[in-house]
């Protein structure tokens, strides 16, 4: 008898320790840590000397291939795999019509997840979708069951522009998410204060980058915030609080929360590893919504991530073009930037080398909690019996982050020129070799649709 492949020699990396080990998988699954004397013969066998065997990353907050990103599922899934991400979670937008949208005519939630199944064809990772409702609708509430029955366990909603939901449907969208235990995932600014906000600058023909973080204010994501996990507390229903940027709102998920078992949120990582004087570095090039903050808030990030009130570290992977991006007036950009291919490396730069922070933090917050979060009990692990999606990362090798490496359809990052500590050598989804040393070594469509759980949010199972 023989498995198909051994990782041998390497340092594997849990969410609770590092321990030397070998890691034997086969039919896709891992079957085995330990000595390798003590398995079967492999087929295969790849020496880690020197190097981190880690789950792959579960990224569950991407946007490829739909509104917001030009980035097909090829280019956005090679981006992912070059950075380890072997998961991601996209997003399946309810089309509607208004100055912002790119449909013609208003759909159903269900059509736009069937939508997204189709583009996924081409995947290189595995993926899953949150559900987008972007407008009042009460018909919407019909599709729900039917929406879950194709194993999408999680529902959006913004309180920002044209498609942000009113207190009121909101509500009513927390009491049905929560009758089906699935997760409301929000997106928290307050539209009145920011569109006022912004007018005044338009006319104060403050046009300049750095002035964009005034238009959206820590305290706007703040008020958002208390507002939506309050309702949520109200109904019953899971919060889970995506991009968080500063202090303000950590600080508002965190006075929610008892045990984690209703109340979760997570940061990403430009959060964490800029501030806003990208904006006088970079100019429009940086502008996401919400804004980078200060450095007080990126050290704030840290902390509320050590001490749990967040949890998962995201992308929010957006892909733009420069000529989207490069706009005389900061207003005009396009909100969002990449990151798929550097998150890990400029994360474990920040947190690991810089902070002193863990491996098995790392492990926790990009990999293990966004899965357990999310309904995907075979990632983010190396236990034996889960899916064999495995990284190897060497922790010592230095490189500098060009846009000139991407494999996303963007021509730039906001880590241009940034030199980091670590790279992702190699990148095995369910077992096959599917980026190697910079490479992509597998075939588009090998990644799969992901049929999430309802996630079982135990108390402290985070």
């Amino acid at each position: 008898m023989t498995v198909d492949l051994i990782i041998s020699n390497g340092t594997v990396v849990t969410p609770n320790r590092c321990f030397e080990a070998d890691v034997a998988v086969d039919d896709g699954t891992i079957v085995g840590i330990g000595d390798r004397a003590n398995f079967v013969e492999a087929r295969e066998v790849v020496d880690a000397s020197g190097q981190l065997v880690m789950p792959g990353v579960v990224d569950p907050h991407v946007h490829i291939d739909g509104y917001l990103s030009i980035d097909p599922y090829e280019e956005g899934t090679s981006a992912a795999a070059l950075g380890g991400v072997t998961s991601c979670v996209n997003f399946a937008w309810e089309a509607w019509l208004g100055d912002l949208s790119i449909w013609e005519e208003e759909g159903t939630l269900l059509e736009a997840v069937e939508r997204q199944k189709r583009k996924g064809a081409d995947s290189l990772i595995d993926y899953g979708l949150h559900g987008v409702i972007t407008r009042e609708d009460p018909a919407v509430f019909d599709e729900l069951d039917a929406v879950i029955e194709e194993g999408v366990t999680s529902i959006k909603m913004f309180t920002a522009y044209e498609i942000g939901l009113s207190n009121g449907f909101m509500n009513r969208v927390f009491e049905e998410v929560a009758d089906r235990d699935v997760v409301a995932v929000l997106h928290t600014e307050d539209a009145s204060v920011c569109n006022a906000l912004t007018e005044r600058l338009k006319e104060e023909g403050a046009t300049d980058p750095a002035e964009y973080p005034r238009a959206r204010p820590d305290y706007t994501e703040a008020m958002a915030a208390e507002d939506a996990v309050r309702m949520a507390q109200e109904a019953g229903a899971k919060y889970y609080g995506i991009h968080t940027t500063c202090a303000k709102a950590a600080d508002v998920l965190e006075s929610f929360q008892t045990d984690g078992s209703e109340v979760r949120g997570e940061t990403c990582t430009h959060y964490t590893a800029l501030d806003e004087s990208a904006y006088e570095e970079q100019g429009t090039l940086a502008i996401q919504a919400p804004p980078l903050r200060t450095p007080d808030d990126r050290d704030a990030m840290f902390e509320h991530l050590h001490n749990g009130a967040l949890s998962v570290v995201s992308t929010d992977h957006v892909a733009f073009k420069r000529a989207d991006k490069e706009v005389e007036n900061w207003w005009d950009s396009s909100f969002g930037v990449n990151g798929l291919q550097t998150s890990l490396p400029v994360f474990h730069d920040e947190a690991v080398n810089k902070r002193g922070f863990s491996y098995p933090f790392l492990v926790r917050v990009m990999c293990t909690n966004p899965a357990r979060t999310f309904g995907l009990p075979g990632k983010g692990t190396l236990e034996p019996g889960t899916d064999a999606d495995i990284v190897i990362f060497d922790p010592d090798e230095e490189y500098t982050i060009t846009a000139d490496d991407n494999a996303s359809v963007a021509d730039y990052t906001i880590y241009e020129g940034r030199d980091v500590t670590g790279r992702v050598k190699k990148t095995f989804l369910r077992g096959e070799l599917i980026a190697d040393d910079g490479e992509i070594v597998a075939e588009p469509g090998y990644g799969e649709f992901i049929d999430r759980d309802i996630p079982d949010w135990a108390p402290d199972e985070r």
